[in-house]
């Protein structure tokens, strides 16, 4: 999988276009879930993506601190359901912690789906607080720190 860092004026159409087709295939369709994805805030992130000949295997979002939440963020982690398996999602969101530590962001947070934990925590990723509902999905505030 080859990754590419872009920022959104960076983007050709048919990259954005890939990028909201996967995650609505995704985050809409597979997980069952009716939510606003287009949320405003893509211009202001960085966006990760991974391609496997020349198809879109994995992607993310990265916000600096403060932008999304008070600590730098990854947000929108997913991979293609036809490329699972692969480790895409640990390379892309490898790709991602290094970026965040090539910035001099001293740590990261996510809000992970908890389903996901085991995952997150392989990275490196640590628990804080409670479990909560996003739009009626289980999420755990994670932490990483450099």
């Amino acid at each position: 999988m080859e990754v590419f860092i872009k920022s959104f004026n960076d983007y050709s159409t048919l990259e954005l276009y890939n990028v909201m087709q996967l995650r609505s295939e995704v985050f809409v369709v597979e997980q069952d879930c009716v939510y606003q994805d287009l949320d405003g805030k893509d211009k202001e992130a960085i966006h990760i993506l991974g391609y496997k000949d020349q198809e879109l295997a994995a992607y993310t979002r990265i916000f600096k601190p403060g932008d999304y939440f008070e600590k730098a963020s990854i947000g929108r982690v997913v991979v293609s359901p036809k490329m699972r398996g692969l480790a895409y999602g640990q390379k892309i969101m490898t790709a991602s912690i290094d970026y965040c530590k090539d910035q001099g962001y001293p740590s990261i947070q996510i809000s992970a789906q908890c389903y996901l934990h085991k995952f997150y925590t392989d990275l490196g990723f640590v628990s804080q607080g409670e479990k909560y509902l996003e739009d009626g999905i289980p999420h755990q505030e994670m932490v990483y720190t450099f």
